[in-house]
C-alpha cells in the first residue's frame, strides 16, 4: 500500500510539471511612443495572461520593461533576460544574421507601420546633402536603429553607390523623448532628429523646425517601423507561451483598430503624456500611412540593403526567412 502511495504523488509531481513545463513569467521590451500601444495595450488589458489560461498554462507572470533604444533591447534578448523585444525591422535583420545557428533570433511579426520622419531646425539644411560637422542628428541608436540605416540608404541616393555611412559621423544616440528634448534646446548641438509620432507632431510646434524627408520618401512607400522578435530557442521550449503572446498581440491590434480615437485616449493615459493632444495622436494613427498590423512591409528590401553594404553577411532569400511559421501566410514583403 505504502509502495502505491508514493508511486501516486509521484505520478501527481510528473503530471504537475508537465502541466508548467514551461516558463511560468516572460519580460517584454518596448521603447516609447504612440508604435508601441498594441504591446501597452497587451499590458494593460492582461492579454497574454488570458491567452496563456487559454492554452492551459495558468498563471502567466508578465514583466513590461521600458528601455531607450535597441542596444540595451538586444542585450537582454540575447542574454534571455527577455522572452520578447520590440524593435525596428533592421535590429530583426542584424540579430537574424548574427544568431543563426545558436539562439536563432526571429520576428514574431510586424507592429506598426508608420513613417520615421527626419525633423531639422538649421535653416541652412534644406537637403540630406546639406549636413555638415556642424550638425548633430539624434537617432534611437547610432548605425543599427531604423532611423540610422534609413540615413544610410538616404546617403548613398544623394551621396551615390559606396557611400552609405556618409551622414553616420554626425548622429548621437538619443532616445526618442530625450532627443525632442535636445532639439528644443539645441543640447549638444543637436538640431536634427529622426523621430516617431508624437514626438514629430510636438517638435514642429517649435519655431524654425521643418520636415526634410521621411522613411516612407527613402523607402519608396510604407515600411515595417516596429517589429516583436523572439529566440528560437525559447519559442521551441516553450510553444504554448509563444502561441499566447502571438493570440494576444493579434487581439490587441484587433482592438485598436475598432476603435482608433478611444486607442488615442487610453495611449495618453497609459503613457501619461501631457504634451500631445487627444486630436493629435488620434491624426497621427488614423493617417492611412500609419498601420497597427502584423504583417511586415518592406523588410526584405531593407535587409537586401544592409547585406549589400555588408551590415550582415547573409542575405535572406525571403521575408518569411526571417519570422516565425505563424506570420508565413501574411501578405507581407
Amino acid at each position: 500500500m505504502r509502495k502505491f502511495l508514493i508511486a501516486a504523488v509521484i505520478g501527481l509531481a510528473v503530471v504537475a510539471n508537465g502541466a508548467r513545463a514551461e516558463v511560468g513569467e516572460v519580460t517584454i521590451a518596448q521603447q516609447y511612443g504612440v508604435a508601441f500601444l498594441p504591446l501597452m495595450w497587451m499590458e494593460q488589458n492582461k492579454l497574454i495572461e488570458k491567452h496563456a489560461k487559454a492554452q492551459g498554462l495558468g498563471e502567466l507572470k508578465t514583466n513590461w520593461a521600458k528601455l531607450a533604444g535597441p542596444a540595451a533591447i538586444n542585450d537582454g534578448l540575447l542574454s534571455g533576460a527577455v522572452q520578447f523585444s520590440s524593435v525596428g525591422a533592421p535590429s530583426l535583420i542584424t540579430l537574424w544574421g548574427k544568431t543563426k545557428g545558436n539562439i536563432g533570433v526571429m520576428g514574431v511579426s510586424a507592429v506598426t507601420t508608420y513613417p520615421l520622419y527626419l525633423n531639422v531646425r538649421n535653416p541652412n539644411v534644406k537637403s540630406i546633402k546639406d549636413f555638415t560637422d556642424k550638425d548633430k542628428i539624434a537617432v534611437p541608436a547610432v548605425k543599427v536603429s531604423t532611423q540610422a540605416i534609413m540615413l544610410q540608404i538616404a546617403a548613398e541616393k544623394v551621396f551615390g553607390e559606396g557611400n552609405p555611412f556618409k551622414l553616420d559621423p554626425y548622429t548621437v544616440t538619443l532616445s526618442h523623448p530625450d532627443g525632442m528634448a535636445a532639439l528644443m534646446s539645441n543640447t549638444g548641438g543637436v538640431n536634427a532628429h529622426f523621430t516617431s509620432s508624437p514626438f514629430h507632431e510636438q517638435e514642429l510646434k517649435i519655431p524654425g523646425v521643418h520636415t526634410l524627408t521621411t522613411s516612407y520618401e527613402i523607402m519608396g512607400g510604407r515600411a515595417t517601423a516596429l517589429v516583436v522578435v523572439a529566440t528560437t530557442k525559447f519559442r521551441d521550449a516553450n510553444p504554448k507561451t509563444y502561441n499566447a503572446f502571438f493570440a494576444a498581440l493579434k487581439e490587441a491590434i484587433e482592438s485598436i483598430n475598432r476603435d482608433k480615437r478611444a486607442a488615442a485616449q487610453r495611449y495618453l493615459e497609459w503613457a501619461n503624456d501631457k504634451k500631445s493632444t487627444l486630436d493629435d495622436v488620434y491624426a497621427a494613427i488614423s493617417n492611412p500611412d500609419y498601420a497597427y498590423t502584423l504583417t511586415p512591409e518592406k523588410v526584405f528590401k531593407t535587409a537586401e540593403f544592409m547585406a549589400k553594404i555588408g551590415t550582415i553577411k547573409d542575405k535572406p532569400k525571403t521575408w518569411q526567412e526571417m519570422f516565425f511559421p505563424e506570420a508565413h501566410n501574411l501578405p507581407g514583403n
